[in-house]
């Protein structure tokens, strides 16, 4: 579990992160968000297979878990191949958790590179306009 805020992931910079994900076990990354508006923009790969994916709103740490609504269901990304990008619009303040899963792994560990990045929207007020 690797919790994070708005404020964290927006010093990330460029760099990418790594994540070790052992077989038959799986990581997430809970982002707690209080604005409305954001974007959680993600980007990963894996290595040296595939991992599943996805991405799960919870009101608050104490929402049940059978409350929470999956945004992303899981799916099986063949992010060896491939990087994945994705993103998701922050309509409620809560928890944002994003699922590494390797369950379906029984003897190979893997390992995600990820980048992760906030966007706040362009609120255009006309005070360019002459």
């Amino acid at each position: 579990k690797l919790p994070l805020t708005v404020e964290e992931i927006l010093n990330f910079g460029e760099s990418n992160r790594e994540l070790f994900i052992k077989s038959s076990t799986y990581s997430i990354i809970p982002i707690t968000v209080t604005e409305m508006g954001l974007t959680i923009s993600w980007i990963f790969s894996s290595d040296p297979k595939s991992i599943s994916f996805s991405v799960v709103y919870q009101e608050s740490e104490d929402t049940p878990l059978d409350q929470c609504k999956v945004l992303i269901p899981m799916t099986r990304c063949n992010s060896h191949k491939e990087t994945i990008r994705g993103q998701v619009k922050v309509r409620n303040s809560g928890i944002y958790t994003l699922i590494f899963d390797n369950t379906f792994s029984r003897f190979i560990s893997k390992r995600v590179f990820y980048h992760l990045a906030i966007e706040r929207p362009v609120i255009y007020d006309g005070s360019d306009f002459p």
